[in-house]
């Protein structure tokens, strides 16, 4: 049963546009992602055909009391009607009240192949598959796979490729099916043909690679952290876990990156893809990053963050996208509300990061195209008491994948202090999913004074924002120039609060 509901919820997620059917299917255990994606995409294939049947058969009707999720009861018949084993699930009251209808059911799937003259099942599926080469519909994705180097190397990847039949070719040399070539802009990414398939791979179960579309391969490397022993990162929304991975690897899992997950399913999922990976330098953690105390002795030090929030995912192209997309998804009004409320979750969660007083390099990415989402939302961050208060401007090109040549959008609203060719586009002609990357950083030489905490609320030095907070900045500072030392300790006096030191 409890498979059925998990097939159930992604029906009512994809209706919602709260993602695609690869992240949804990806975020159920593993054991059970091959038979859901099967299930779900075959019922979205006939849904037409089998909401008619539903409708016709007056089981919702009947069976009101034990049938209330009518996407449940999709999946049930369509295994009921569609598939060789049946329903595959125990005997219960639910499984009774639709085998109850059976003879009915089949009754009205037979009137549906008669009312349109066809003989066969599969004539009654959704017929609207797109074209391999409509670059609209995603034909011009490319199959992205990253070399987990804490598990493996280029090296070794590259020589078991070769002994299975791949052939590595230059960039703009002619390809083949069985060719791949490395990315220009992501170390350590390596790009097959669409057709590329990898699910049985024994690199892929060992956790070698990881199948991570490229432009999701952005957020960490603009963030690259360094790897020092002494920084703390923190993934604000982690999983299912490839950009955590990519943090780690960037830090050859020194120091300690902190990924926060809120919902307990996909918390599991988060710590079973970072246990495969190997990313043994992260602390997952299931809590909502928005009740992190940024003035917690625990994430006090935190110098770099980065922010992937919940978007409306319309960047994410896929050949299925035709199943779940209808003539009734053109209601600009409703669209436009929902993006709004989107926005505004985006916003506070960017807001928040910079409350952290060590903070000097945040990453905010999202996979939409939609301005509200994307540059709407920067230059709203920008104008923050936050912001304002912290110093924060976005990073110049020069250090966000200069060579990208999509850059963001110029908006009415933009000033000087929101460049746009700083801004990381991506959209499905250049191979990717539709995907946004703005990087903001803390200017030098001006303090943060958002702790605004009273003067009672500190007990000690050893508490105050000062010291703590200017040491992470300081200590950032001193490895990206090289210049970092052991620090040695010195014996000081204890001194008491009397308030908050100012910065």
């Amino acid at each position: 049963m409890n498979f059925y509901k998990s097939c159930a919820d992604i029906l009512q997620r994809l209706s919602d546009k709260k993602g695609s059917i690869k992240n949804l299917v990806g975020s159920l255990p593993e054991k059970d992602r091959k038979r859901a994606a099967a299930l779900v995409i075959e019922t979205l294939k006939y849904q037409p055909l089998l909401l008619s049947v539903i409708e016709a058969s007056g089981i919702l009707r009947d069976e009101k009391k034990l049938l209330r999720d009518r996407n449940l009861v999709l999946v049930l018949v369509h295994d009921l009607l569609l598939s060789k084993g049946g329903i595959q699930m125990g005997d219960g009251p639910v499984k009774q009240a639709v085998l109850k209808h059976k003879t009915r059911l089949n009754a009205e799937f037979v009137k549906e192949k008669v009312k349109h003259g066809v003989s066969r099942t599969e004539d009654l599926a959704k017929s609207s598959v797109p074209n391999d080469t409509d670059e609209s519909q995603g034909g011009n994705l490319r199959r992205w796979v990253r070399i987990n180097t804490l598990r493996t190397t280029e090296m070794e990847v590259m020589e078991i490729l070769s002994s299975q039949g791949f052939k590595y070719v230059e960039a703009g040399s002619q390809e083949d099916p069985r060719s791949f070539q490395k990315d220009a802009h992501v170390p350590n990414l390596l790009s097959f043909s669409p057709t590329t398939q990898f699910q049985d791979s024994a690199l892929l179960k060992d956790g070698k690679i990881i199948l991570q579309d490229k432009a999701s391969c952005f957020p960490a490397f603009v963030l690259s952290p360094p790897a020092d022993s002494r920084l703390h990162v923190i993934d604000a929304t982690a999983a299912p876990g490839n950009k955590t991975s990519h943090l780690s690897a960037i830090m050859k899992g020194k120091g300690r990156v902190t990924a926060f997950e809120r919902d307990k399913k996909r918390f599991q999922t988060l710590k079973y893809m970072l246990d495969r990976a190997g990313a043994g330098n992260v602390v997952p953690r299931n809590q909502d990053f928005l009740s992190v105390d940024p003035l917690d002795s625990e994430y006090r030090s935190v110098t770099h963050i980065l922010l992937d929030p919940s978007c409306s995912g319309s960047g994410i192209v896929s050949r299925l996208d035709y199943l779940v997309n209808s003539e009734n998804d053109t209601n600009t009004a409703e669209t436009e509300e929902r993006l709004k409320k989107l926005a505004s979750f985006q916003l506070k969660m960017i807001r928040h990061a910079m409350k952290f007083p060590s903070l000097q390099r945040l990453v905010y990415s999202t996979c939409s195209v939609h301005t509200t989402e994307n540059e709407e939302v920067v230059v709203q961050a920008l104008q923050s008491e936050e912001a304002l208060e912290g110093n924060f401007k976005i990073e110049s090109r020069a250090k966000v994948i200069p060579a990208w040549p999509r850059r963001g959008l110029r908006l009415e609203q933009m000033d000087e202090s929101v460049p746009s060719e700083s801004l990381v586009r991506c959209l499905p002609e250049d191979g990717t999913n539709g995907f946004f990357v703005a990087c903001f950083v803390r200017v030098d030489g001006k303090q943060p004074s958002d702790h605004k905490r009273k003067a009672g609320e500190l007990g000690s030095d050893s508490e105050a924002p000062n010291d703590e907070a200017s040491n992470g900045r300081n200590m950032v500072n001193s490895i990206e120039d090289g210049t970092a030392k052991p620090r040695k300790r010195k014996k000081r006096k204890k001194k008491h609060a009397t308030g908050v030191v100012a910065t």
